[in-house]
């Protein structure tokens, strides 16, 4: 089994509101949502370092727009 370590995180007004959105969204607590965003973060940084681009298409026009990750 994992061993869970505890930390504190500071955010803004602005980013505890995105938060509190998501979470209501996907009906999930604010840890799950952090731990899905890190997921995804290291999904994205992981291909990025292999030299790949990533995008997103819109279903409907299928516009391509690359996620540019700073």
């Amino acid at each position: 089994m994992m061993s869970k370590r505890t930390m504190t995180l500071n955010l803004t007004d602005a980013e505890m509101t995105v938060l509190e959105e998501l979470c209501a969204k996907k009906d999930l607590n604010k840890t799950a949502v952090l731990r899905q965003a890190l997921r995804l973060y290291q999904l994205i940084d992981v291909r990025l370092e292999r030299g790949e681009k990533v995008f997103v298409e819109n279903d409907v026009t299928k516009e391509k727009a690359e996620l540019a990750i700073l």
